[in-house]
């Protein structure tokens, strides 16, 4: 499983750096299992990295830390576009207009390649008010969704179909509320990817007590 966090300006820590963490552990308990067994190789099932649209070494995030860059998000047809791309959110409500996720989505840039992606079959996944940028994007247009709880009406008059959950899946798109919740969409998906030992795992690593209120 390759995932990319797609990072900007303004982005909100935790929303970014928790998923990977997440996936980062999985990744590497999935080789380990890999190891055991006798039919497997013992390499890592894919990858986690950060990305950004333009090529940079390093984003601010909303909270001020510098984060590293991998690379750049590949195009949506590319051979090493991502199975699954996650989208924080940081700084919406606030409407900053210089480094959040309201900027990016008045810049437009970001809302282009998360449709191009969608359309191309991406499995994309939202935290917090990332899921505005996918609204912007006409991404969560008539499908179940959430986001942070300061931003529900919002996502709620651009089309989306709001759930009242911590996390919802609806196939191809996934999207998680506030801040932690991330980390409970990132949970979900190693589960289903990986298998709950793994899953199971990785909380235990991080010592986070799971919330299972997923809408499937």
């Amino acid at each position: 499983m390759n995932v990319d966090i797609l990072l900007y300006d303004g982005f909100d820590e935790l929303d970014g750096i928790g998923p990977y963490e997440v996936f980062d552990y999985a990744l590497g308990f999935a080789a380990e299992e890999a190891a055991d067994d006798e039919t497997g190789d013992g390499g890592r099932s894919g990858r986690v990295r950060y990305v950004t649209l333009d090529e940079r070494d390093r984003v601010t995030a909303s909270h001020g830390t510098r984060v590293g860059v991998d690379g750049t998000l590949p195009d949506a047809d590319a051979a090493d576009a991502p199975d699954l791309l996650v989208v924080p959110g940081g700084g919406w409500s606030a409407r900053d207009e210089e480094a959040s996720a309201w900027a990016e989505a008045r810049k437009g840039d970001v809302p282009r390649a998360l449709a191009a992606h969608h359309e191309s079959g991406t499995r994309i996944a939202s935290v917090c008010t990332g899921s505005m940028l996918l609204a912007e994007a006409g991404v969560t247009d008539g499908r179940r969704a959430v986001t942070h709880a300061s931003a529900i009406e919002e996502l709620r008059e651009s089309g989306a179909e709001v759930v009242d959950a911590r996390v919802v899946d609806d196939g191809d798109l996934l999207s998680a509320g506030g801040v932690t919740s991330g980390i409970d969409l990132a949970l979900y998906v190693v589960e289903r990817e990986f298998g709950e030992a793994v899953a199971d795992r990785v909380a235990t690593v991080i010592e986070y007590e799971r919330r299972y209120e997923v809408a499937e």
